[in-house]
């Protein structure tokens, strides 16, 4: 794991996974490695109340509720959407149901305009086409098609950003169960037709924001159950995620650099300052370009701990914390270098005043970025 760039989840926790299965005595639907209470556990974490001989950590955070309506659904025969604003968890909380479900998280086909039926469906090696002609072995199975023959979860990011006919061709893989293969010939055996096996499901996601680019057809929707991810605003669940985060990048980097909780606080209130404001304005010029979800929050404090290692004193100060946030926020310009610099003199100097601590480097920090920028 140590080589990996990022591990997907099966990886990164198997050795966690690997236990929780062989104390498993639960049922388990169809070829699941893991009952549906235990992948809640391996999601959410440990209680005491659990009565396990080891602790298994919190990967995702959010309400229960939507963790257990998602187990429920890929335990029957509908395919599960998750939809949400950027950076709430969608594509994490889905990795973590297919790590625990099929211990296989990669079998992911990304919606873009480019998005073709074969990337759903299948393609074919042209090379062995033309030395052998079309058969199963020169076929090339899309990942949704190798989790119908294997009886796995496969992934559906980004759903409607891919174009209609894309989407419609899920229709008949979600409802019928199989994918027919018209270009290889039939013995009546069903040689031309890929049948999903017992356990297959797909988890798709979609940007709440993107609403209007493709719409779901009546037809589709209906194949899904949906489950709404909301946008984490209760400052301790929000302050427990990036922590998360952090100690993971820390360790990936294997980067030895405290993060003190005042600036962590620093970020936190930052970010609820910016989306209260983003609430009460008229406009979307008055807004900045960011979604401010808690995963652009995480990538403010991953950029200041990597400057801070590589540049800084190996010590994160609120300058610099100031400063990643400037440079991450600021994507037009100049009316989200208006916006950020309205909001450093309108409530951040003001709270320095009153506060004290970080908040007055914090305002040097900010404007010294604005300044370079403009």
């Amino acid at each position: 794991m140590s080589d990996l760039l990022r591990a997907p989840a099966e990886i990164k926790y198997a050795e966690e996974l690997d236990w929780l299965e062989s104390v498993d005595d639960n049922p388990k639907p169809f070829s699941w490695r893991l009952s549906p209470k235990m992948v809640r556990l391996f999601i959410l974490g440990s209680e005491r109340a659990d009565g396990l001989d080891r602790e298994v950590s919190q990967k995702w955070f959010g309400d229960r509720s939507f963790v257990e309506r998602s187990i429920v659904t890929l335990a029957s025969d509908r395919g599960l959407l998750l939809i949400g604003d950027p950076g709430t968890g969608k594509s994490w909380l889905a990795e973590l149901l297919s790590a625990a479900i099929s211990r296989n998280s990669t079998l992911v086909v990304q919606g873009t305009a480019g998005t073709t039926e074969d990337h759903i469906k299948y393609s074919w090696n042209v090379s062995m086409v033309i030395a052998k002609g079309q058969s199963r072995e020169s076929m090339i199975p899309s990942p949704i098609m190798t989790a119908m023959e294997t009886g796995a979860i496969g992934r559906f990011e980004e759903l409607t950003r891919s174009t209609s006919d894309v989407q419609d061709a899920l229709i008949s893989i979600l409802s019928e169960k199989y994918v027919s293969v018209p270009e290889l010939e039939s013995d009546g055996g069903g040689d031309n037709i890929v049948f999903a096996k017992p356990g297959f499901s797909i988890i798709a996601t979609a940007n709440s924001r993107d609403r209007g680019v493709n719409d779901l057809s009546s037809a589709l929707k209906r194949r899904f159950n949906f489950v709404r991810i909301p946008v984490v605003t209760n400052k301790k669940s929000e302050a427990e995620i990036v922590r998360f985060r952090t100690e993971e990048l820390l360790r990936r980097h294997q980067i030895d650099l405290d993060v003190p909780p005042t600036l962590l606080d620093v970020l936190l209130q930052s970010f609820a300052d910016l989306r209260a404001s983003a609430a009460a304005a008229g406009s979307d010029d008055e807004k900045l370009e960011s979604a401010l979800s808690t995963a652009e929050q995480i990538g403010v404090l991953e950029d200041a701990v990597l400057h801070s290692n590589f540049f800084g004193e190996r010590a994160l100060t609120a300058r610099t914390l100031a400063a990643s946030l400037v440079g991450s926020l600021a994507r037009r310009e100049p009316e989200d270098l208006a916006i950020l610099n309205k909001y450093l003199h309108g409530v951040v100097e003001p709270r320095g005043k009153e506060e004290g601590g970080a908040w007055p480097e914090f305002l040097e920090g900010g404007r010294d970025a604005i300044g370079r920028l403009a």
